[in-house]
């Protein structure tokens, strides 16, 4: 008898566990469509809708910065009026601070230089050349180690000031790209992008064929057709930086006392 009683309970134990987790996973499963329902508010939460609202908001906040930027750059000019005629300087410093703020980049630049218009390729492109792999996606578009290849070689060649978009570059501008959108101090942009030098045409371009970053990018280029253009411009006119020069910068957490 006590046998059979063990045989006959052994099964019975070895079952409960999996009842149990079973429960469980019903338990969960009711608590993801509770939570979902919670989240969705009675929307449909696959759909890219939320995407298409998220880059709605950052082209209308891009539009904002530029009107706020506008805004700023008239204030700025009138405080800088107001500071020249009140503050009392002589010539000489007057033409020191002037040379300061054209080597900054806050005031506006014209002369000879050139433009450099970079675009991805078309979305059904092909390879170009016998023995070249098929592209990927990523072949396809610009990235932000290309623009950057860019800005660095025009400023190699000695260019006196650069803009990328229309927007002058500072010391503390950063070129960064986030997916297939360049964002640019604060304003976000598509492609094609432009890319504008004063400087010595002959020395900006000769600066451009010889970065090894921009030879690379040609064989894209040649291998599915990427977007290159360089053009001279006789007389070229940069607008003067109108943003924020505020730096911000990390500080070391204060080491606790022992």
């Amino acid at each position: 008898m006590t046998n059979s009683d063990d045989s006959s309970a052994g099964p019975r134990r070895r079952h409960r566990p999996v009842r149990l987790l079973t429960a469980a996973v019903f338990a969960l499963a009711g608590l993801i469509f509770v939570t979902s329902f919670n989240t969705s508010k009675g929307t449909n939460i696959r759909t890219d809708a939320s995407l298409l609202k998220l880059s709605d908001l950052i082209h209308e906040r891009s539009a904002n910065n530029a009107e706020l930027e506008k805004g700023a750059a008239a204030v700025r000019a009138q405080v800088d009026a107001l500071a020249d005629r009140d503050n009392g300087s002589t010539k000489a410093e007057d033409a020191k601070l002037a040379a300061l703020r054209k080597a900054s980049g806050t005031e506006e630049l014209t002369g000879k230089g050139l433009s450099v218009t970079l675009n991805d390729a078309p979305p059904n492109a092909t390879a170009r050349v016998p023995g070249v792999p098929e592209p990927q996606p990523n072949d396809l578009v610009i990235h932000q180690q290309d623009l950057q290849a860019v800005v660095n070689a025009l400023w190699l060649g000695g260019a006196e000031g650069i803009e990328v978009m229309g927007q002058r570059l500072i010391a503390t501008s950063a070129v960064r790209c986030v997916g297939n959108t360049l964002i640019l101090q604060g304003r976000v942009y598509s492609p094609p992008y432009k890319v504008s030098a004063v400087g010595d045409p002959a020395a900006l371009r000769k600066a451009l064929n010889n970065s090894p970053a921009i030879q690379n990018y040609q064989l894209y280029v040649n291998a599915y057709g990427l977007g290159w253009k360089v053009e001279e411009d006789k007389r070229l006119t940069l607008p003067g930086y109108s943003g924020t020069v505020d730096l911000h910068y990390a500080k070391p957490l204060e080491s606790a006392s022992p």
